[in-house]
């Protein structure tokens, strides 16, 4: 590959690399878990305690769920996912987003592009390209490790239930219960609360270790804190988790539980591995 079109790669690469960070908004906090030896917070919230408690639980056992996830990283532009979103056995999904939101274009000249999540990598399915490690491919893939670094992958990868923090919601003095509303025609309770970082567990531990270099550092911020609202119907399940930490927005609806099909990686003859590239691009 010559100077030129190598630049040209590392741009494409660059522009597309965007999407990656933004991902992985849906399970940078959803499995953070509160020290359980909060007993003065505890005493005044114990009722709201006990049903976040039982929401987490209900939600652990259905495993997946189809989603609409809109991801706004404070860039003017957000990013739509739908599809669906699994974390029984191990974090995946199988998502479908705006090509250009998700600043695809020199990629997909679809209006759409698919995207998945599963065995600890993302893939992305994008129009072959003349050159360069794209060529004749309709896959690009890349490692989670290289967008957050290994050790916070694998606590992600762990914690893949979106409603696992919802127990530090729970045990926080900041929660408040902001009463009954309607969600997608669904009558809800609407709880929030702001966490520090110290109360996250492990989640907070990969936000104060995130490489600085890294593309999620890069466009989420420096992270001191978490705001989570949660939408929760009469079966004791979510309706809709809203996360905010640093300049990143994630919203969360959830459409169905259960019943979605398991995510299958994309055959590995078709699919270029661009995980190095991706890291340049951060430290870029």
């Amino acid at each position: 590959m010559s100077r030129t079109e190598d630049m040209r790669e590392r741009r494409r690469i660059r522009v597309a690399a965007t999407v990656g960070a933004a991902a992985v908004a849906l399970t940078a906090t959803a499995g953070c878990s509160a020290a359980r030896d909060t007993a003065d917070a505890v005493g005044r919230t114990e009722s709201i305690a006990q049903i976040l408690a039982r929401v987490t639980t209900t939600t652990e056992k259905v495993g997946s769920a189809r989603v609409d996830v809109t991801t706004d990283v404070g860039q003017g532009t957000s990013v739509t996912m739908k599809g669906t979103y699994s974390w029984g056995k191990g974090l995946a999904y199988d998502v479908v987003m705006d090509t250009s939101a998700a600043q695809m274009q020199p990629l997909q000249d679809d209006p759409k592009v698919r995207a998945l999540m599963v065995d600890g990598a993302y893939y992305y399915n994008v129009d072959p390209q003349p050159a360069g490690p794209l060529k004749g491919k309709h896959w690009m893939r890349v490692d989670l490790s290289a967008v957050v670094g290994a050790d916070n992958a694998d606590t992600m990868v762990k914690n893949a239930d979106p409603t696992a923090g919802l127990r530090s919601i729970g045990l926080t003095k900041d929660v408040k219960d902001l009463g009954e509303q309607t969600i997608r025609g669904r009558e809800v309770r609407h709880y929030r609360a702001t966490l520090d970082k110290t109360r996250l567990g492990a989640a907070g531990k990969a936000l104060s270790t995130a490489d600085e270099n890294s593309l999620f550092h890069s466009l989420v911020g420096t992270v001191d804190k978490v705001t989570i609202d949660v939408w929760v119907d009469g079966k004791d399940l979510p309706v809709r988790v809203v996360q905010v930490m640093g300049k990143m927005k994630v919203s969360m609806d959830f459409l169905r539980f259960g019943g979605t099909k398991a995510v299958a990686a994309p055959p590995a003859s078709d699919t270029a591995d661009l995980s190095k590239q991706f890291e340049a691009a951060g430290q870029g």
